[in-house]
């Protein structure tokens, strides 16, 4: 394997998607999420894409998708953070990430329906970068178990669906899943119910668990620079301020978050969910003096790239105003991945996390427990404790 990072190694991958490059992943992703987007290449992947971009691209949450998150998320806070004095962050934003997902890619709103799915969730990922070993008792066979249940429970949901649609009872533009149900690509071909499955399974991964370490080490970071809490908050009442009372977000607030947004990206470049993603040589490569021969693997990584000294100054240190003006150098920040592959899910987590960070901001100010709590990597970057915080609400 060969390991490329910073500008000129993230160009050269991104550049060179499906020329001498194609994606690919270790077995145990392979055999968790079969036939899906992440592992699917050529024309189909360009197809599933679009599909999917049609509907959590820009243009769809220009529409109504930050006025359903923000209900999403208002009702959530009211729920579990509203009269608490101790929140413990990650577990608590792991389930509204879920809840908000399952809501907006199924519309599924029963929470006890969500919760099972939920824990089904957390027995997969931790099988997704273990040692495939299909035997009792290892993480793989756990989560393969698991897989195989989320997929039974999305099957189910998927042929009810089909039903609601053909009985007028749905609409095709209800969520992601009836989209899918009812488009087809240009020779007419509609998507099996497994493939379907397949892909929402992907995305409930995707959309949920990136969002949670995301918005878990952004609460992090504004609890350990104070100054950096109260430009957000001022951003933030401003926008309220603007709104009349009890009215929604909207696609133009959340373009009007802009330093909240560069603080949220210097989150991602400390911390980036995912720390990078793997290539397979498709012909010899020469690169930077160097022969990787066709058939290598090649791991790209965000990590190295967005903690490197030439490419970012004092790059450990959390600086927001690194992304204020034209930003960082191309292919220098890269938590999206770049070219071809890139994040389908980059607005959806976008809108997300400032929604998130909108109403938490505006109800409260808090202090972490464990100061200088430790991150640990499994998969993603989650603080060893769970950041335990103390609310203090806003006094209006």
């Amino acid at each position: 394997m060969a390991v490329l990072c910073g500008p000129s190694g993230n160009k050269f991958l991104f550049g060179n998607e499906n020329k001498l490059v194609a994606v690919w992943w270790p077995t145990p992703v392979k055999k968790l999420f079969e036939r899906c987007l992440i592992n699917i290449q050529g024309d189909e992947a360009k197809w599933l894409r679009k599909m999917l971009l049609s509907y959590l691209g820009p243009e769809a949450f220009a529409t109504h998708y930050a006025a359903t998150m923000d209900v999403v998320t208002r009702r959530h806070i009211e729920l579990h953070w509203r009269d608490k004095e101790v929140v413990n962050v990650y577990e608590t934003v792991k389930q509204y990430a879920f809840e908000l997902a399952c809501c907006l890619f199924m519309s599924l709103e029963d929470p006890n329906h969500i919760a099972k799915l939920g824990s089904l969730f957390n027995i997969f990922l931790k099988g997704i970068v273990e040692l495939p070993i299909n035997f009792p008792g290892t993480r793989f066979y756990s989560a393969k178990k698991a897989a195989a249940a989320i997929r039974a429970e999305l099957m189910t949901i998927i042929k009810a669906r089909r039903v609601e649609l053909e009985e007028g009872k749905a609409s095709s533009s209800q969520d992601l899943l009836t989209h899918l149900l009812t488009s087809s690509d240009e020779n007419g071909r509609y998507f099996t119910e497994k493939e379907i499955a397949n892909n929402i399974l992907l995305l409930l991964f995707a959309g949920h668990d990136t969002s949670t370490v995301s918005i878990t080490l952004l609460i992090k970071s504004l609890g350990e620079h104070p100054d950096v809490y109260d430009k957000v908050l001022k951003e933030q009442l401003e926008i309220s301020k603007a709104k009349e009372a009890g009215e929604l977000l909207k696609w133009e607030d959340i373009q009007n978050m802009r330093y909240s947004w560069n603080v949220v990206s210097e989150v991602l470049r400390l911390h980036p969910p995912v720390t990078g993603a793997y290539r397979e040589a498709l012909v010899d490569i020469e690169y930077a003096g160097y022969t990787i021969p066709k058939g290598w693997k090649i791991h790209w990584s965000s990590s190295l790239t967005h903690n490197d000294n030439a490419n970012f100054e004092d790059a450990a240190q959390f600086d927001p105003s690194r992304f204020e003006g034209a930003g960082p150098t191309p292919f220098t920040y890269v938590p999206f991945g770049g070219g071809p592959r890139m994040c389908v899910g980059k607005e959806f987590a976008r809108l997300e996390v400032l929604a998130f960070l909108h109403n938490i901001v505006t109800n409260f100010k808090w202090d972490l427990l464990i100061p200088g709590e430790k991150i640990e990597y499994d998969p993603m970057p989650t603080p060893v404790k769970g950041l335990p915080i103390r609310l203090h609400p806003h006094h209006v």
